[in-house]
């Protein structure tokens, strides 16, 4: 499985690398289905609340699936976007 993450509009550390790869890690072990990940992280006004926001799309053997969020850090708006992805995964997995 590979993960690519893509930093828009800033520089990515390897501390919040190591976040999401640990993220992604612990969601594809429940779910052996995944092939690749994107992860884009945009930062959207510098100067608001809520200005980080990840998008990740999951492509699984023959479908993709995507959610995105925005919060106040790029942890919290990637905690947020896999709990909106773990039904469709969980749905997934059944239909299977």
């Amino acid at each position: 499985m590979e993960v690519k993450i893509k930093a828009i509009h800033f520089d990515i550390s390897e501390k919040l690398v190591a976040f999401v790869n640990k993220k992604i890690d612990k969601l594809a072990r429940r779910f052996e289905a995944i092939n690749d990940v994107d992860v884009n992280l945009t930062l959207v006004k510098p100067e608001a609340a809520l200005n980080k926001e990840a998008g990740i799309k999951i492509h699984l053997t023959g479908s993709e699936l995507f959610a995105s969020k925005t919060a106040d850090t790029f942890e919290e708006a990637i905690d947020l976007a896999l709990a909106a992805l773990e039904p469709k995964l969980e749905k997934n997995k059944e239909k299977k």
